[in-house]
């Protein structure tokens, strides 16, 4: 017992090492709430051009762009990705880390959360297409009034799985020397030579939010369903 006190008192205590856990979480949860926004919206996009392909055979060469980007981004690591827009991309422009690891958690982000949106829009029967049409709604009015109200509702609480997923990914930014919760845990444990208390610290934390995001997650998902009712 005296041996775990000291260690926590070592890691955590001394030289208030407890701030690296501290401003850690809050980059993490920056990258993540960020990348999570322009997931929503580029995923969002995506998924409107190829189920408009699909349905109507219009916009194909924005579809044919956008297959490639879901190619190559569902294709390759997130690690990759996040190291090609650091070293390759960024690297002779001085800029902010946290905004590169947005950008490469957005990018990664919006290829999965198209696929959701898509296949919310596409799971929607015909016959709404035909009724709104039929209220002499154009296409862009039909897909904003009546498909995607409907979509959303379906795929929200798979986003929001998409959310805790994203949340967890984000702990390699640390290859690109950003102080995340995971790179704090090893900041410490570089510093006390002690590596349990820091990294079962950490994933303590993630276990946490995630465990939290799960609730939320169910309590939607009921919610949902009995507004079904």
């Amino acid at each position: 017992m005296e041996s775990l006190k000291e260690q926590f008192y070592i890691n955590f205590i001394e030289e208030n090492r407890w701030h690296y856990l501290v401003d850690g979480l809050k980059v993490t949860l920056q990258v993540t709430f960020l990348a999570v926004i322009i997931g929503i919206v580029l995923g969002l996009l995506v998924a409107i051009i190829r189920s408009t392909y699909m349905k109507t055979g219009k916009l194909k060469v924005l579809n044919f762009l956008c297959n490639i980007y879901l190619t190559v981004i569902r294709g390759t690591p997130v690690l990759v990705q996040l190291l090609i827009i650091y070293f390759v991309i960024f690297g002779s422009v001085n800029i902010d880390k946290v905004i590169v690891a947005v950008l490469a958690f957005g990018l990664n982000s919006g290829a999965y959360v198209a696929e959701i949106f898509r296949s919310g829009i596409m799971s929607i029967d015909n016959g709404q297409f035909e009724a709104g049409r039929s209220l002499g709604f154009s296409y862009v009015q039909t897909m904003y009034h009546i498909i995607m109200p409907q979509a959303f509702k379906n795929v929200l609480p798979a986003l929001c799985n998409e959310f805790i997923v994203l949340l967890k990914e984000t702990s390699v930014v640390g290859y690109i020397a950003l102080q995340d919760l995971t790179k704090a845990g090893d900041i410490i444990r570089s510093r006390t030579y002690s590596a349990f208390m820091p990294l079962i610290a950490v994933a303590i934390i993630y276990l946490v939010m995630v465990i939290v995001f799960n609730k939320l997650v169910g309590i939607l998902e009921r919610r949902l369903r009995s507004s079904d009712h």
